[in-house]
């Protein structure tokens, strides 16, 4: 190695290290190395004379030193630093001239012309052929997020990995050719299957994720054979409850209103002796009266439960959480969260459905059965309330006729 060579060896390692922030992971000293070194491999293929080879070795160790300068324009900035460095070492100017011209030409839209710079192009991609290029190309990925340029998914990344290769890039040297470009063939290669793969994989993850909504849907939205029937039935069931309780609320107003008036027209004249006849109809009178207003009572008293469940009753499916009564003591936070339970399991949710179908069935029952005893009792009542004032009245009667006879 020549004088200016190990001079210019320095110089870049030294500014490098100390000027070049850690975000560049892949443009660093190592990247540096590795071109220079891929250059001495095309100066001995291709034969090249000293003052060439002397040439191209400089412009690799300065083609991408511009980067301590920020990644914009680092070509122009890396052509610049070594201009200034090689007229301080009093390098031939026109000599200077052809390294700052190669260093220009590996910008992404500069297309080499002379040797040397195709072949410090090829150098400075030869990554592009080396067996370890996903572990080269993810320092590179990485230096982007780094740097806040731009952060790629795994698709993009490979994605633009094959752009370059097939749009942007290709070999100009003899020896690259032959020798480098198989190997980014088969890393080319090993790219689209990657692609393949992700692909793939992103397609049947997509159908899971399509699957696992259906199933989601399915679970919170009832289908609307059975939510039709769900809803009609209850509403049967809660117009047959209004209904009972109407029912009773007209015997109750109706015993209200026969007891008010015995209270107001019968009982006064039993102080009287010689209505000691209407005492015995009139106590049966209003013993079936408060009997049927007793009943109609107990068919609309609502039987309300403790009001409270568990976490265990939850997870069990043991609690109904469609009726009021078995969650109107509980808090806000964990009502919320028992239904977000319920709603997340379907089975869950038809079967408190269910439940609260069955247990209004049972409440229909209870009504409707006092309900028909009230009415027979009812009936009853007035039917042997009003034979016993008739037998009291015929009683009373043959009693003074019998009197007015004895008296005769």
């Amino acid at each position: 190695m020549t004088g200016i060579l190990e001079t210019a060896q320095k110089y870049v390692l030294e500014s490098l290290n100390e000027k070049l922030p850690n975000a560049f992971l892949y443009h660093n000293y190592t990247h540096t190395q590795r071109v220079v070194k891929h250059v001495k491999e095309l100066i001995e293929a291709e034969k090249l004379n000293e003052e060439d080879a002397e040439i191209l070795q400089l412009s690799a160790w300065f083609h991408d030193i511009g980067y301590i300068k920020g990644p914009s324009d680092h070509e122009k900035n890396g052509a610049e630093i070594a201009t200034a460095f090689l007229k301080e070492n009093n390098y031939p100017e026109d000599k200077i001239t052809i390294i700052s011209n190669a260093i220009k030409a590996t910008a992404m839209d500069v297309d080499p012309v002379t040797q040397l710079e195709k072949m410090l192009c090829d150098a400075d991609f030869s990554h592009f052929a080396s067996k370890n290029y996903e572990e080269v190309s993810s320092l590179l990925r990485e230096e982007f997020k780094q740097l806040g340029l731009k952060t790629y998914s795994d698709r993009q990344w490979i994605q633009e990995n094959i752009r370059m290769f097939n749009e942007h890039h290709k070999f100009f040297s003899l020896h690259a050719v032959e020798h480098w470009q198989p190997q980014k063939n088969k890393n080319l290669l090993e790219l689209n299957k990657e692609l393949k793969k992700i692909k793939k994989k992103r397609k049947e993850e997509k159908l899971k994720a399509e699957a696992l909504d259906s199933k989601i849907q399915k679970q919170k939205l009832p289908e609307r054979g059975i939510e039709t029937m769900f809803r009609v039935t209850l509403k049967n069931h809660i117009t047959l409850s209004d209904i009972a309780d109407t029912k009773a609320n007209i015997l109750l107003s109706v015993n209200a209103i026969i007891i008010s008036l015995a209270l107001s027209n019968l009982i006064p004249k039993l102080d009287n002796p010689s209505n000691s006849y209407l005492i015995y109809p009139t106590v049966v009178f209003l013993v079936f009266s408060l009997v049927s207003m007793g009943l109609s009572v107990l068919a609309t008293r609502p039987n309300v439960t403790s009001g409270k469940f568990t976490k265990e009753d939850v997870e069990n499916k043991k609690v109904n959480l469609l009726f009021f009564g078995n969650f109107h003591k509980m808090k806000l936070e964990e009502f919320e969260w028992a239904i977000g339970e319920v709603m997340k399991d379907k089975d869950y949710l038809y079967s408190s459905m269910t439940k609260d179908l069955y247990f209004l069935g049972v409440v229909l029952h209870r009504k409707y059965k006092i309900l028909r005893l009230t009415y027979a009792i009812f009936m009853v009542g007035i039917v042997i309330s009003v034979l016993a004032f008739a037998i009291a009245f015929q009683t009373s009667e043959a009693a003074t006729a019998t009197d007015l006879l004895g008296l005769r």
